[in-house]
């Protein structure tokens, strides 16, 4: 991996393109789940990857996988997109109304079977603060362990455990959601594993 990491650091786009196949379905689910759109997410992703290429130059050459690194970036990335969305329709808002168009997008998003589920969870995790949201995402979500979160966010280890479990307990005191929930929720049954 150190091998590949140099390659990339030095601007080897054989070897980016390595990790672009490597990763960059991890980053669409991760950039899906923070998003709930595909179209977004695939904007994430493409966006993930150019400021990856871009920032290049300050990966460790001695270190693990690339992966916390890019949902790193890739949770940052979802994050502008947002703001820029929300600016882009409190722009509409202003403008005046013409005849309504139907939306399709919601018929479309309809048919994806876990939809309602990961809809409440995302209600669920859009009461949460900014900070717990993106350690959620990242160790619930993405898998990643607290290690690999901290990398990615760029904070301690401990930080990470104790925003998690506040989120988990937040989101456990909205409401008993139901076992498909609990299964996009990460939840492992009765039993109180830590993420490894």
């Amino acid at each position: 991996m150190s091998l590949l990491r140099s390659r990339i650091r030095d601007g080897d786009k054989a070897a980016f393109g390595e990790l672009f196949d490597e990763c960059s379905k991890a980053v669409y689910n991760h950039a899906f789940r923070l998003t709930a759109n595909w179209s977004t997410a695939e904007d994430v992703m493409a966006l993930t990857f150019l400021e990856a290429w871009r920032l290049r130059g300050r990966i460790d050459a001695e270190s693990g996988s690339l992966r916390p690194w890019l949902l790193g970036i890739a949770t940052n990335v979802a994050r502008n997109v947002r703001r820029a969305a929300r600016r882009h329709d409190d722009a509409l808002a202003r403008l005046p109304r013409g005849e309504e168009m139907p939306d399709f997008a919601e018929e479309l998003v309809g048919r994806i079977d876990d939809a309602e589920r990961l809809a409440a969870v995302r209600r669920a995790c859009g009461r949460l603060r900014r900070a717990e949201q993106d350690v959620f995402a990242l160790c619930v979500w993405a898998g990643l362990d607290y290690a690999q979160a901290a990398e990615a966010l760029g904070i301690p280890v401990g930080t990470v455990r104790s925003r998690l479990s506040r989120a988990r307990k937040k989101i456990a005191a909205e409401a008993e959601p139901p076992a498909a929930t609990r299964q996009v929720l990460g939840d492992r049954g009765s039993k109180k594993e830590d993420i490894k």
